[in-house]
């Protein structure tokens, strides 16, 4: 069996909260409810002592965008801690909410896979023409093997060469703040010093870094009209733009002695030399979407 674990504040990557002295973060177009029962934009939160849990839409995008998911996942705890929903905007899923179950479910990789040929670790089908295979939606040992060539880029020893660097951009940036005036810290500095580290690990053009930050929203943002207007098309080409220029930074590593960059590392790995470019593509965003979103999202909170 397949456990599919769902992510849905990737889906709707705003916020509610406004910044002192009268900033706002953008504003976030009203969106319709993705699945029958769900709550309308910016409608009151029900109590949820008096749903039953088979009506509990534990994945619908408003109570994420609120922040209102922590009663519910204390209910299905206590009372359903392998909740099975019937059916959503993104199909039939389980809910797993104890740490003990989550942690043999997520150690057995003989009964549940998370491998992108069976669907992967994301809710909903694939799109056929645009699979994106990636190490952390492979089973051993394929995950471990692809893991393995990119983790000398942020071992111990590498981070503790990188820390002067980083102390000098954080200063740097810091110093440049404004004073006394509101400014907006998450695209000044959380932004900013993340997207600066990322183009370091990567080895990529520093005055392009901001397309890493790019690359990173859109990827997590299909359904957002805030960030993919568009919609599937944009997000397809914007994913193939980057994949294009990775692609050409990867031949070129390849043809260059190793260094302990991440491109570099996949370039000359034994197991990722030889990679499809939807793989690199995949592997390329998994690391763009891990080392921006969550850091920038852990300095901004």
């Amino acid at each position: 069996r397949q456990i599919k674990i769902a992510y849905p504040e990737a889906q709707m990557a705003d916020t509610l909260t406004k910044i002192p002295h009268n900033l706002e973060r953008p504003s976030i177009t009203p969106r319709k409810p993705l699945f029958e029962g769900y709550l309308e934009f910016d409608a009151e939160l029900p109590d949820v002592s008096n749903i039953p849990l088979d009506e509990m839409h534990l994945i619908d995008p408003e109570i994420w965008r609120k922040g209102a998911y922590w009663e519910l996942f204390r209910r299905m705890r206590d009372e359903d801690p392998l909740h099975w929903t019937e059916d959503s905007f993104a199909g039939g899923y389980w809910s797993v909410t104890r740490y003990e179950d989550v942690m043999k479910i997520d150690i057995d990789h003989k009964r549940f896979s998370s491998s992108w040929e069976h669907g992967g670790i994301v809710l909903g089908e694939p799109m056929e023409d645009f699979e994106l295979p990636m190490f952390i939606a492979m089973d051993e040992p394929k995950h471990s093997e692809q893991r393995k060539t990119v983790q000398p880029a942020v071992a111990p020893n590498m981070l503790k060469e990188f820390e002067p660097l980083i102390r000098a951009r954080t200063k740097e940036i810091l110093d440049a703040v404004p004073v006394g005036e509101p400014f907006d810290w998450v695209d000044t500095v959380s932004i900013e010093l993340t997207t600066m580290m990322l183009a370091t690990l990567f080895d990529f053009p520093f005055e392009d870094r901001r397309k890493l930050t790019r690359w990173s929203d859109v990827t997590t943002n299909r359904e957002n009209p805030d960030i993919c207007p568009g919609g599937e098309e944009q997000w397809k080409q914007e994913l193939l733009e980057c994949l294009s220029t990775f692609m050409e930074l990867y031949q070129k590593k390849q043809n260059e002695p190793l260094r302990n960059d991440l491109i570099s590392l996949l370039a000359h790995g034994e197991k990722t030399k030889n990679m499809t470019p939807m793989e690199l593509l995949g592997n390329v965003i998994l690391l763009i979407v891990g080392g921006n979103d969550t850091t920038r999202n852990s300095m901004t909170a």
